[in-house]
């Protein structure tokens, strides 16, 4: 039988993987954590009723968003939000 890294019923398969440092606390390799934390994320932004939108903007834009946000005290998404607001109710 095969180990399967995302296998829980195979943990004991791990058991005599020594390594030093901090003990793990989660069996699963960083990748595979990765992949399982971005899923999870994907469902709550969904229940919120959220969609994921990418767009690329010129660095300079970017530079002039990051810093008004931070002078609104708001993330960047919820101040690109604003502005798209504002723009859709302008029309």
């Amino acid at each position: 039988m095969a180990k399967e890294v995302a296998d829980l019923t195979t943990f004991d398969l791990f058991v005599d993987e020594k390594r030093p440092g901090r003990p793990k606390t989660n069996p699963y390799p960083r990748e595979v954590q990765v992949k399982i934390n971005k899923r999870n994320q994907v469902k709550r932004d969904k229940s919120k009723g959220l969609k994921r939108v990418e767009f690329k903007l010129h660095h300079e834009v970017f530079a002039q968003l990051d810093t008004l946000a931070k002078d609104k005290g708001v993330s960047r998404s919820e101040l690109i939000e604003s502005l798209i607001i504002e723009a859709l109710a302008k029309d």
